[in-house]
């Protein structure tokens, strides 16, 4: 069932819980995600862009799970999976408030983890290094705009700096939220998974 719900705000998220609630009696998992803010460095952004980035990428997951959790513990526990960035691990360039505010919800994520461990929820985070999707894309044409050069060209670089020397596909990034979702991980909470090909260089 799909409903449709700007993240953003909180009587949407209520609309989609309800919803959700009515159709299936409850929530066992939850992912949550969303779409990043707009590119640029620290200083470009007023308090507005802040907080809009402050309410899409950080309020909007504590809101979910503020609603999925009774429910979860209602049914006997549940999973939670927050997707973050390669950025909470290494600072973007350029990228400051998805930098800022996903680093929040790594720590939103590990703080959770042992909260709700009492509830039987599992509360996991999932990092994307460089996964083939519209958002990536939109990265690859400012920078290459800023750069001065052609899209494949900024693209070459990118690859360059991937070990395994691509772009993920998005299957294979949602191979691993439903491998941390699933059963299967039933003895993972308060992890950080990174999907990235190798592009991340610390231990």
């Amino acid at each position: 069932m799909a409903v449709a719900a700007d993240v953003r705000s909180a009587d949407a998220l209520a609309n989609w819980h309800h919803e959700t609630v009515d159709r299936f009696g409850g929530v066992d998992l939850l992912y949550t995600n969303s779409g990043g803010p707009p590119p640029g460095p620290v200083l470009k952004f007023d308090d507005a862009a802040w907080q809009g980035a402050f309410e899409l990428l950080l309020l909007s997951a504590v809101r979910m799970i503020r609603m999925a959790v009774p429910s979860m513990t209602a049914r006997g526990g549940g999973a939670i999976l927050l997707a973050t960035s390669s950025a909470v691990r290494e600072p973007i360039g350029n990228l400051a408030l998805s930098t800022v505010m996903r680093t929040s919800v790594s720590a939103l994520s590990k703080i959770l983890a042992n909260e709700l461990v009492p509830n039987k929820i599992r509360v996991n985070q999932l990092i994307p290094g460089r996964i083939s999707t519209d958002r990536v894309k939109e990265i690859d044409e400012d920078n290459a705009k800023r750069a001065g050069i052609t899209i494949p060209e900024q693209q070459k670089r990118i690859f360059a700096t991937i070990p395994m020397g691509r772009y993920g596909d998005p299957d294979e990034f949602a191979a691993a939220a439903v491998f941390l979702l699933s059963d299967a991980a039933s003895y993972i909470t308060g992890a950080s998974l990174q999907v990235d090909g190798g592009m991340l260089h610390g231990i």
